[in-house]
């Protein structure tokens, strides 16, 4: 039996406790999102840092081959060359270069994922890849990054689409744990709407997630279509994969 546990906020895990597990990082607003698309664009690889100054100085050592791309408060940092939008990372701006990003929230849930025996990164663009990938883990923690240290529907609802989809993997056999469950259900609830008001999928997760607290930041700050961006289910085939010892995304 493979066991399956959500966590809707980091501080709701200790480090240890994801120690041998298989973590699936959760920011789909956007940073898991846009990781996705860079690597999906060509970029090498993507390396997250938790602060601004540490990418700067980084990326000034190999400028030329370096895209710096991120956010604070949901908006471009001074001096970098992209924001934390999936859309801007085409292969023009990306291909064939490396990605150095820093974010609010999701590049903090990916350092506390670092003693996991493996970590990849979750979004709706790569919900099947994402799912297929862990069909030989023994123990998933899916990792859910918050939003200034609260709970957000958006990264619940990403979960619950992982979740709902590996129970109905072939020969499925997972102990859910009470929050995967529940955000399992979240999923369900969704998907039951869309069917009733004849919409897509995609359709309604970007209306529900105009809802969410992740979604109103956005929408205050217009970027009303990073939300139909990262409501694109399986846009993309990539599945996103920390190097923990060397610290690098790439793309697997």
């Amino acid at each position: 039996m493979q066991e399956v546990r959500v966590h809707n906020l980091p501080r709701q895990i200790a480090l240890s406790e994801l120690a041998g597990s298989t973590v699936v990082v959760i920011d789909l607003l956007r940073a898991t999102s846009t990781i996705c698309q860079a690597l999906a664009a060509g970029a090498t690889e993507v390396v997250p840092f938790l602060e601004i100054e540490e990418a700067l100085a980084a990326a000034a050592k190999d400028r030329a081959n370096v895209v710096l791309g991120g956010e604070r408060h949901g908006k471009r940092i001074d001096g970098f060359d992209l924001g934390n939008s999936p859309s801007e990372y085409t292969p023009e701006s990306v291909a064939g270069r490396r990605v150095f990003i820093t974010t609010t929230n999701g590049t903090r849930a990916l350092d506390h994922a670092r003693q996991a025996a493996r970590v990849i990164l979750g979004s709706f663009l790569n919900l099947s890849a994402v799912v297929a990938s862990l069909q030989e883990a023994t123990r998933v923690d899916i990792l859910c990054a918050g939003t200034g240290g609260q709970e957000t529907q958006e990264d619940i609802l990403a979960a619950g689409g992982i979740v709902h989809r590996l129970c109905y993997l072939p020969d499925a056999d997972f102990h859910l744990s009470d929050s995967a469950a529940m955000a399992g259900r979240d999923w369900s609830l969704v998907m039951t709407k869309a069917q009733l008001a004849g919409r897509s999928c995609e359709s309604q997760i970007a209306l529900t997630l105009r809802e969410t607290a992740g979604g109103m930041n956005l929408l205050s700050i217009g970027h009303d279509h990073d939300l139909v961006d990262c409501a694109r289910i399986d846009a993309l085939s990539v599945v996103p994969e920390l190097d923990i010892p060397a610290w690098r995304i790439t793309a697997g």
